[in-house]
């Protein structure tokens, strides 16, 4: 399997699909995959369920997914900096689940270990 790719693009052709779960790293907005994100935009790949510590701001990070109405649920520990994303939760569009730091860490790391 090849490991390094020259783009983003390149390194997501022929994964996504529609539907699809994404565990997204970071942590606000340091450490996010921000060239992945900007793939998955342009990829308009929809309905995606995400795991992650945050939905990003408005227009940055996870944000430019919730711009393009491509996640349909969020499972998170904190979504307190997004206007887009409480606008959206509010009016039934996206669907949110909570779940505390060290709980989602601890699931994220147990989906990973099988």
């Amino acid at each position: 399997m090849k490991k390094v790719y020259a783009t983003a693009d390149a390194a997501l052709d022929g994964l996504l699909h529609d539907g699809m779960f994404i565990a997204a790293g970071g942590f606000g907005l340091c450490g996010i995959p921000e060239l992945l994100i900007d793939a998955l935009v342009r990829s308009g790949v929809k309905d995606l369920t995400i795991a992650s510590n945050n939905c990003g701001v408005d227009g940055f990070g996870l944000g430019k997914l919730l711009d393009t109405r491509q996640i349909r649920k969020m499972i998170s520990s904190y979504v307190g900096e997004n206007a887009e994303f409480m606008r959206q939760y509010l009016s039934g569009e996206l669907e949110l689940e909570f779940n505390p730091q060290g709980t989602l860490a601890e699931r994220m790391r147990a989906g990973g270990a099988g």
